[in-house]
């Protein structure tokens, strides 16, 4: 079904990095380019959700950052995807729909990325495989908010 493209990739970049989602989610709701219309999209939250964003990305790289398999880390970001599945999701997709598709995006990339990542992060090749992670996580929620645009409008 088309559509569920940008709702799974939004739970792609959930699993990733949590906070990177919740801030393209804000990006995305001050460009209306969302389904639902309770995601804060003005400047405050979207700086707000831009900083916790790259305080995610630098304390992912400490020794002691928690494991994002936890349960409570993977039940919030199984949440963080619902909600970017449901608000990015295309036209011709249900709510459910796009709510499932971001729930198994998350799912993904919680388990890709921490098995791509590995267990440590003490050495270089470590930190390189971490800032790759940012890197891509980034990357992906740019262009599903700017696919979001062109199924939306």
């Amino acid at each position: 079904m088309q559509g569920l493209g940008t709702s799974f990739g939004i739970g792609l970049v959930t699993g990733l990095r949590s906070m990177t989602a919740c801030a393209a989610l804000t990006w995305a709701a001050s460009l209306g380019r969302t389904r639902i219309a309770w995601i804060p999209s003005g400047s405050g939250p979207r700086g707000l959700a831009t900083a916790a964003a790259a305080a995610e990305m630098a304390g992912d790289k400490m020794p002691f950052a928690p494991d994002r398999r936890i349960p409570p880390s993977f039940a919030a970001r199984l949440a963080i995807g619902a909600v970017g599945g449901a608000a990015l999701a295309g036209r011709d997709v249900t709510l459910v729909g796009g709510v499932l598709a971001g729930m198994a995006g998350a799912v993904v990339g919680t388990l890709l990325g921490r098995a791509l990542r590995g267990a440590t992060t003490r050495s270089a090749s470590d930190w390189a495989r971490g800032l790759t992670e940012d890197a891509a996580a980034v990357g992906l929620a740019t262009v599903l908010i700017r696919r979001a645009e062109h199924q939306l409008s």
